[in-house]
């Protein structure tokens, strides 16, 4: 069940062990056990994973994965890679911690997943121009950067999505 004005931002296979990481527009990030999530029937409202401020919204979620960094891109075509280490765990239901420093000029968090140095992301503007490129070209930076240019925006144009490219497994 969802409250009114709530959505559904992901969906994600979990182990029952992982850690669970969540981002907010604001770039406010937190990182908690899936343990401290108890199992509940298909009509249960949740839990709580993060604190909102007024204003603000959760976009991600995402496994905490070995070998693998949080890619956050803003809506201005800003993003970097921030490695897990730079998140400790705490308790869900928390405000998180600075994920990225932003500015009105980078925008907000549009996409937030994590990454390993060799995948590749799709960048999705406004406009409907599609950009591929190697995460390994996101510089990799900690909590408190604000990031660097991952694509160019036209004027009154913004980053509308941000996705994975999944790898095909040949047969």
């Amino acid at each position: 069940n969802l409250r009114e004005g709530d959505e559904l931002v992901s969906v994600i296979v979990t182990t029952g062990q992982d850690d669970i990481f969540m981002v907010s527009r604001a770039g406010l990030t937190i990182r908690f056990s899936e343990t401290d999530v108890r199992a509940m029937g298909r009509d249960a409202a949740g839990v709580r994973g993060m604190a909102m401020r007024a204003g603000d919204e959760v976009v991600a979620a995402d496994i905490a994965r070995d070998e693998t960094s949080i890619l956050m891109v803003t809506s201005a075509g800003y993003g970097k890679r921030t490695q897990l280490h730079h998140f400790n765990r705490q308790g869900r239901g928390g405000l998180g911690v600075r994920g990225i420093r932003l500015t009105n000029k980078r925008g907000g968090v549009v996409s937030a997943f994590t990454v390993g140095l060799d995948d590749e992301i799709l960048v999705i503007s406004s406009s409907g121009v599609v950009v591929r490129l190697a995460a390994r070209e996101i510089s990799s930076q900690g909590r408190d950067a604000t990031g660097v240019r991952v694509v160019s925006v036209d004027p009154g144009q913004e980053v509308a999505s941000v996705a994975p490219v999944l790898a095909v497994e040949d047969d």
